[in-house]
């Protein structure tokens, strides 16, 4: 079982490529800087996203990965980038969950040479006029997963919407993308502050408005912490939301106050790729517990390094960029792609939190977006 700790550490990997493809001459490691939230709030999703990437890279012997803990902090973030930059001389990093800690890192990362390789946090900042050749996004655009709830609401004939996101770039990415979709009026909208945890003047706010409907993104704790409120409060309309407030990390703290909830993703363990089974069974015998959606990131991150470290050197800049945008590997979610601006191109699907034995999980209910990329890629001119 892969036990990696919690706080910082440099691993180094010993297993040749789990995918099977041809090894490039061995030249130094390649080294590669998580940067993660691995404490505090937000501390699970981080873990995730590690976890997975770890069991997609193995007992890897050309990849050297050190990982750090940015305790959800900006200037913890770009102290850690700095310090991997100057003085460990990483080639790739990756692991960023929070989207103002990805616009504090990634621009001055990927402008001094480096390749981030984004498994979670995708701000609209970095997919139009600022995107960049060394930026690679392995999850979405943060706008993706709210684009589907929004269309998914116009085919529930849902037409007077109340909508909240905290305050920060992906929670306006959220709203933003889901009013670009919907087509029905906003009975309120809100942006509540990040890290918040009592939502008891935004259940009002909500209950006055006469909505017939809740649209919210709250990843982590504060969804934990606005569901349990919600279910407290007897408001019986629907809620929709996106994946990151009903995933697997984040259900069991919920509870069955999310028995029913309609949320977006573009995974889910039910998808039926062989790529998907093999990962979800390989996850849970090597932790001991189903995977998330940042877990499924996470290994999919670490399979398009390993299939760009199979056709090219790292310090072939060109020619390793040219691989990364191949992404010639098996996705856990079946057909991936990545779009001009090194976004994926990807199917998202409708999922509704059910009870399987003395679990609460997801199954997919529809695909409501096929082969979708972002509505920025236009404006990004590499």
């Amino acid at each position: 079982m892969l036990k990696p700790s919690v706080c910082a550490l440099s691993v180094s990997i010993a297993t040749i490529l789990a995918a099977g493809l041809p090894a490039v001459a061995a030249a130094d490691p390649v080294k590669v800087g998580m940067i993660t939230t691995l404490s505090g709030g937000g501390s699970g999703l981080g873990i995730d996203v590690r976890d997975g990437f770890m069991l997609a890279i193995g007992d890897n012997p050309d990849i050297d990965l050190i990982i750090e803990d940015d305790q959800r902090k900006p200037d913890v973030a770009v102290q850690i980038a700095d310090k991997m930059i100057q003085s460990d001389k990483v080639d790739v990093l990756t692991g960023i969950i929070f989207s103002n800690l990805a616009m504090a890192v990634i621009p001055a990362a990927v402008n001094q040479g480096k390749f981030y390789l984004s498994p979670n946090a995708g701000p609209s900042a970095l997919a139009g006029k600022g995107c960049h050749e060394n930026y690679f996004n392995v999850a979405w655009q943060n706008d993706n997963l709210h684009e589907a709830a929004g269309s998914y609401a116009n085919s529930d004939s849902l037409k007077n919407t109340f909508i909240l996101a905290p305050n920060y770039p992906a929670g306006k990415d959220a709203l933003t993308g889901y009013k670009r979709f919907y087509e029905g009026e906003l009975a309120g909208e809100l942006y509540t502050k990040l890290g918040q945890t009592d939502y008891a003047a935004e259940i009002a706010q909500i209950r006055a408005s006469g909505a017939d409907s809740v649209f919210f993104f709250l990843p982590g704790g504060m969804g934990i912490s606005f569901m349990k409120q919600w279910d407290q409060s007897d408001i019986d309309l629907p809620v929709i939301g996106p994946a990151f407030s009903f995933d697997q990390g984040i259900l069991g703290a919920v509870g069955e106050a999310a028995l029913g909830v309609k949320n977006t993703s573009q995974w889910s363990k039910d998808l039926d790729n062989q790529a998907n089974q093999t990962f979800v069974a390989d996850f849970e015998s090597s932790y001991g517990r189903l995977p998330s959606l940042y877990a499924s990131q996470g290994y999919d991150t670490g399979k398009l390094l390993l299939s760009a470290m199979s056709k090219a050197d790292v310090a072939d800049a060109d020619a390793f960029r040219a691989a990364l945008e191949e992404a010639d590997f098996e996705s856990t979610r079946g057909s991936f792609a990545f779009d001009n601006s090194h976004h994926p191109i990807q199917d998202l699907y409708v999922r509704e939190v059910v009870e399987e034995g003395d679990v609460l999980t997801n199954r997919i209910v529809s695909k409501v977006l096929e082969q979708h990329s972002n509505a920025y890629a236009a404006d990004c001119k590499m």
